[in-house]
This record gives structure tokens, C-alpha cells and sequence, in this order.
């Protein structure tokens, strides 16, 4: 009897700690997670509170839609038209060039590829992502840039062409890794069920494999999206860094780089430093949009 209580007596402290421990846990997680959402609250008020200023000052119209930007002018100008139409353009040419080829390099490394031979890809994917942006900037200024040049007969290479280029590659790792996870993913019966009904191996990656691995690949998207347009270094040193409007072989600065290349010898408190702001706003909301956007759609075809 006396050792039977003790029995219990201990199985009950076991779990009570058990039980204890996983609390803790539980509430470490939480914190962790207030402390993400809290940091994008901060930016967000940040941004909102250093950028409307200037948008009042200058008027939401003539900063959104104006064609000029002439911030240290004797009548300077703020339209940051150019800016937005150039990151439009340069974000979606390279996810017209990217999104494709990662998309197939991650089906064939997932699906088809021998161990050898995605160990070696993967790999160069690892290194590729590992590369620092300003080395990818110098690459293209340095063979890209010159190779437009001599090939399209242009004064100058250095243009939205050869943007698009280098944010192309630049987003091939993230949309192959996370890409490759989401379809490694995939529960092997439902490749296995799709053979069995007479379907070929092609056949039933397409169209069994990236429809149950859809978030998965959509997420990757985002990723790409989200790194083509918060590049700055790399752009800056193949576009140009010109304030005109997007033209495919004509120099151009996009929104991140117009920040970065002014925000240093702008004044504190200055109209123009708070239009930089406003101009980072711009950027952050647009991001906004299209991970809502995204998020919206991917919900809407699960529900259906």
C-alpha cells in the first residue's frame, strides 16, 4: 500500500511537470510570435507617421502621379511615377523570367532528377542564395551591362533590361527551395494512386503533385516577389539610377533605390527626407497589397 502511494505520488509530479513544461513552451511561442507581430506594428506606425507629412505637403496626386523628380532643384519636384511604374515593370519582367525557370528546376530536382545530380544542384542553389547582392551587382555591371551594349546597340547598357535580368536570377533560390520543400511534401499514395490509374510520370506530376503542393509553390512566389522588389544594391548599380520614366533600354531608378541613393545627404526633417519616407511607405504598402492579394486568392480555392 505504502509503496503503491509512493508510485502514484511520483506519476503525479511527472505530470504535473510534464504538463508545467509544456505551459512554458506554449507561452515562449506566444511571445516570440507578439514580438514579430509587434515589430511590423512598429514599422508600420513608423512609416505612416515620418511618410504623410510630405504627402500633405506636397499633395497625395502630384506625389503619386507626377512625372518629375527634382528633389534638390531650386523648385524641386516630387512625383514618384517613374519610381512605381519602374518597380512594377522590373518586379514583374523578373518574375516572367524567374517564376518559370525555378518553378521546372524545382519539379525536375524534386521529381525526376537523380540523388547525384540534385545533391550537385542543389547545391549551386545553396551558393547562388548565399551570394551577396552587391556581388551581383558587380557581375552585371561588369558583363551584363556592357554585353546589352554591344548587343542591342545601345549608348548604354545600364537599363530596366538589365534589372530585370539580375533580379531574375537573383529570385531563382528562393523560388527553388521553397518550391522543392512544398513538393517533397506531397504524400507519396497520391503520386502512387495517380500511376496506378494509368496516368504517366508527367502527367501525374503536373497535374497530382503541384496542384497538392499549390501553397506551398504560391508561398515561393511570394518570397520571389517580395526579394525582386525590396533589391536595392544590385539595381542600383545596372539600372542606372535615373529618374525616368521605365523604358526597356533607357536608364531608371526603381523605389527602394531612389531611397537608398538620397537618403544620405538628405537633411533631418527636411521635405525632402520625409518624401524619402513617404516614397518607403509607398513601397511597404505595395508589398501589403500583393501578400493580401496573394493570401486571398490561395484561400479562395481552398474553400472551393
Amino acid at each position: 500500500m505504502h509503496r503503491r502511494f509512493i508510485k502514484d505520488l511520483l506519476e503525479w509530479i511527472r505530470n504535473k511537470n510534464s504538463k508545467t513544461y509544456e505551459n512554458i513552451i506554449h507561452g515562449l511561442f506566444l511571445i516570440l510570435g507578439l514580438i514579430t507581430v509587434g515589430c511590423v506594428v512598429l514599422i508600420t506606425v513608423y512609416l505612416i507617421v515620418s511618410g504623410i507629412p510630405a504627402i500633405r505637403e506636397i499633395g497625395l496626386i502630384k506625389f503619386l502621379f507626377g512625372k518629375e523628380w527634382a528633389s534638390t532643384a531650386a523648385e524641386p519636384k516630387y512625383g514618384i511615377l517613374p519610381f512605381i511604374l519602374t518597380s512594377v515593370y522590373g518586379t514583374a519582367g523578373a518574375i516572367l523570367i524567374g517564376v518559370p525557370i525555378g518553378f521546372f528546376t524545382a519539379v525536375y530536382l524534386s521529381k525526376v532528377a537523380h540523388k547525384r545530380v540534385r545533391a550537385v544542384i542543389e547545391a549551386a542553389v545553396n551558393l547562388l542564395a548565399g551570394i551577396p547582392s552587391v556581388v551581383y551587382g558587380l557581375v552585371g555591371m561588369l558583363v551584363l551591362v556592357p554585353a546589352i551594349r554591344e548587343i542591342f546597340k545601345v549608348p548604354d547598357g545600364a537599363s530596366l533590361l538589365a534589372a530585370i535580368i539580375v533580379l531574375a536570377v537573383m529570385i531563382l533560390p528562393n523560388i527553388i527551395k521553397v518550391s522543392i520543400t512544398a513538393l517533397d511534401a506531397v504524400p507519396k499514395e497520391y503520386e502512387d494512386a495517380s500511376l496506378a490509374l494509368g496516368a504517366t510520370p508527367t502527367e501525374t506530376f503536373f497535374k497530382v503533385s503541384v496542384p497538392a503542393a499549390k501553397s506551398g509553390i504560391a508561398a515561393a512566389v511570394v518570397l520571389g516577389v517580395g526579394r525582386a522588389i525590396g533589391e536595392a544594391m544590385a539595381v542600383m548599380m545596372v539600372a542606372g539610377n535615373v529618374a525616368n520614366m521605365p523604358s526597356l533600354f533607357e536608364s531608371v531608378r526603381f523605389l527602394t533605390t531612389a531611397v537608398a541613393s538620397e537618403m544620405a545627404y538628405s537633411s533631418p526633417g527636411s521635405l525632402q527626407r520625409n518624401a524619402l519616407f513617404s516614397i518607403a511607405l509607398v513601397l511597404f504598402l505595395f508589398i501589403m497589397l500583393i501578400n493580401v492579394t496573394l493570401n486571398f486568392f490561395l484561400k479562395r480555392d481552398k474553400e472551393k
